[in-house]
């Protein structure tokens, strides 16, 4: 059986925090430079990137919550059946990333004034914009040799290290706090409450044609199930896994 894999954020925090969690995705993804167009994938997520540091001091809001999580896993210290290896792993991976965190610069700064991208990131973002006749200096940074804009890309994506380390960190324990339960929509409808919960997660057979819109907050939520192919509301059933993950 096919399963889709759904996330829904339940504080506007955390919906930062995935949106950056897939923008850097994308950064490494795109970073190769297999073809000929992915630059503009990858530039195209540097830049947006930039505009959610502008908007955030991302930086400390992750650091607070690295420090939520280092303080919750200290509480079960030389506790009786806890796994003490495995839970001194987890602080030593808190500790250095937190450490680093803090060490870094300001998310972006680097890349702010860095000369190439700011002399392109304001028209790279008007519609068609990517034109040589635009921006010449990109024409011809796309001229370059491949092992050049690798070396670049290389090093623009190094000075977002310490985020990416720190983030992929919070996320992965996070999840792990949520396992997957068999739920019921019925008629394509489900709610429930939550404790102080940051993500919801679902996997859905594909059988059913259907995907979830989600409303609420960290202590309540509500999923309806919509037909991908009328795009209206389910009218049946539908078996699926929840994970509710604080």
């Amino acid at each position: 059986m096919i399963k889709n894999r759904f996330e829904h954020p339940l504080n506007e925090k955390t919906r930062i925090y995935l949106r950056v969690e897939s923008l850097l995705r994308q950064l490494q993804f795109s970073s190769s430079f297999a073809d000929n167009h992915q630059y503009q994938l990858f530039l195209k997520s540097l830049f947006d990137l930039l505009e959610i540091f502008d908007q955030i001091q991302l930086k400390s809001e992750l650091a607070k919550d690295l420090e939520k999580q280092r303080q919750t896993y200290r509480a079960w210290l030389d506790v009786e059946d806890v796994d003490q290896n495995m839970l001194g792993k987890i602080l030593d991976d808190l500790n250095e990333v937190h450490r680093n965190l803090m060490a870094a610069e300001r998310f972006g700064q680097s890349l702010k004034e860095d000369r190439f991208l700011s002399a392109i990131r304001q028209r790279f973002g008007l519609p068609g914009g990517a034109c040589c006749f635009d921006l010449p200096a990109l024409h011809y940074w796309l001229h370059l040799p491949l092992e050049t804009r690798i070396k670049d890309a290389s090093q623009w994506l190094d000075t977002l290290k310490p985020l990416i380390n720190a983030l992929n960190l919070w996320l992965k324990l996070t999840r792990e706090t949520g396992r997957f339960v068999p739920k019921i929509g019925r008629t394509g409808f489900f709610q429930s409450d939550a404790e102080d919960a940051s993500i919801l997660r679902l996997s859905i057979p594909m059988e059913y044609g259907v995907y979830p819109m989600i409303s609420g907050h960290k202590n309540r939520f509500a999923i309806k199930f919509i037909s991908f192919e009328t795009g209206q509301a389910f009218p049946y059933d539908v078996e699926f896994e929840l994970a509710i993950c604080s």
